[in-house]
């Protein structure tokens, strides 16, 4: 019997994969996929999900493969520089293919012990006092005391629990693909330029080797299981722009849509949800694999805490209460992107004056902070603004603090030197030093980075070791 069965190998299931491995907990990652994908969409990483990275030393790796760029102008596609002084050491966005970060979540989860078996589809689960049997396509049945659905926005996992998924169904279509060009680069910017006037879905930009990325709405809501084909962007081109550019030779041709549903719960017993099969939004803003990934950050630590048997009663409800909210804005602020990427007057004249508004940094910086998910405060009950939220990666005496938690375990940070964490240190790190770059006592971390509390006495610190580390060793 496996500790956690993982359906899905996707960004979402490799990173948690690789969370539970760090408390040594024994994974297997089912994929129904032989190979990984070919094609190569570009995604970006978000600051958060930079941090993510950085907190378990995957950062300078995924640097090697990713490109820097500025944090501005990628709210509803509004062109405005990122404000001066964001609150974090990665105020930056990383351009990555999608297969190359898959590639290397899943080479982490490897590295750290973790099975994973392609070709393997979910078909059926069911669930009992001591456990989870999950049924493959071919008749094999295999034994877990958990399952964790990373299976995507047609998510089987979640069609068998008979989990509601409400929202709205895709009202538009946009086709995207990476082909090459028949005219001169200068004539595609000029057109390009002029069309995005009025029509914010559309770009031909320069992806790599002589290839364009294009974007263009589509004609309708179609299968989205049925890819596009090479005439059906031709068609899109010539009815939007008055020319197809001679676009052939594609790599890849895909298609989007704008529905934005999310599951009513993310757990039932044994087995529990995240990423696509939890929650699916419009790709506006970037938000959807960072958003998956931050999941699995958030659920990793606490699950393993269940199966090591040293979890506090609720703390793996704690999933769901604080990640839930977090999809809904996400799926809110998406809505409001694509109605502002409308070309409906009215939706035009508010994009007009967002676009007047932020020009204040204070708006600005409110838009950049959602999308890229460092203004996340967990409620933690009262007190100061830092508790609940995470804390940036600062420096300690001991160099900078996100290579303290590359372990994935929680950690004292403690400015007074007066501090323990007793009983607790199987679960939990120390670091007692004075000239640490924080403004407050100590603060107690979450092995996801978050703030679980501040202050400088010793009876408190025991009661919140408690509530999120379970009882006292010995």
């Amino acid at each position: 019997m496996y500790d956690v069965i993982i359906a899905g190998c996707g960004p979402t299931g490799a990173m948690l994969a690789a969370e539970l491995r760090l408390h040594e907990v024994r994974v297997l990652v089912l994929e129904q996929e032989t190979e990984p994908v070919s094609f190569v969409r570009l995604v970006g990483l978000h600051m958060r999900s930079l941090e993510l990275m950085a907190m378990r030393g995957l950062l300078a790796r995924i640097l090697e493969h990713g490109r820097q760029r500025p944090a501005g102008g990628f709210f509803a596609g509004i062109p405005k520089p990122a404000p001066e002084g964001l609150d974090s050491a990665h105020a930056y966005l990383v351009g990555i293919p999608q297969p190359v970060i898959v590639q290397l979540l899943e080479e982490h989860a490897i590295e750290l012990g973790a099975q994973v078996r392609r070709g393997c589809a979910v078909t059926d689960v069911a669930q009992d006092d001591d456990g989870v049997t999950v049924v493959l396509a071919d008749g094999e049945q295999l034994r877990s005391r958990y399952l964790v659905g990373c299976d995507g926005a047609r998510s089987t996992v979640r069609k068998v629990l008979g989990v509601g998924f409400p929202g709205e169904p895709a009202r538009t279509e946009t086709l995207m693909g990476e082909l090459e060009a028949g005219v001169p680069q200068e004539e595609i910017a000029a057109k390009v330029a002029e069309i995005q006037q009025t029509q914010q879905r559309f770009w031909l930009r320069p992806a790599r080797e002589g290839t364009y990325s294009v974007v263009v709405p589509a004609a309708g809501v179609s299968d989205r299981a049925e890819p596009p084909t090479l005439e059906d962007f031709r068609q899109q081109l010539r009815a939007i722009a008055g020319t197809d550019f001679g676009v052939h030779s594609p790599r890849w041709l895909s298609r989007f849509g704008d529905a934005t549903r999310l599951a009513e719960r993310y757990r039932v017993g044994r087995v529990l949800l995240a990423g696509d099969a939890a929650h699916i939004h419009p790709p506006t803003g970037g938000q959807g694999l960072n958003l998956g990934v931050q999941d699995a950050f958030n659920l990793g630590w606490k699950l393993a805490a269940q199966v090591r048997g040293w979890a506090p009663e609720t703390l793996l409800d704690t999933y769901q209460a604080e990640r839930h909210p977090v999809a809904a804005e996400v799926l809110d602020n998406t809505r409001a992107q694509m109605e502002l990427q409308s070309t409906e007057p009215g939706a035009r004249a508010l994009r007009r004056l967002l676009t007047e508004l932020m020009n204040f940094d204070e708006v600005n910086r409110y838009l950049i902070e959602k999308i890229a998910a460092i203004g996340i405060r967990y409620d933690f009950g009262e007190g100061p603004e830092l508790l609940g939220r995470r804390l940036r990666d600062i420096d300690v005496k001991q160099g900078r603090l996100y290579d303290l938690l590359h372990r994935g375990r929680g950690l004292l940070l403690d400015r007074t030197e007066r501090l323990t964490v007793g009983g607790w240190s199987d679960r939990v790190d120390q670091l007692a030093d004075p000239g640490a770059a924080l403004d407050v006592p100590c603060v107690l971390l979450r092995p996801d980075g978050h703030v679980a509390w501040i202050g400088d006495d010793q009876q408190e610190l025991d009661e919140h070791l408690s509530r999120w580390f379970g009882e006292p060793a010995g």
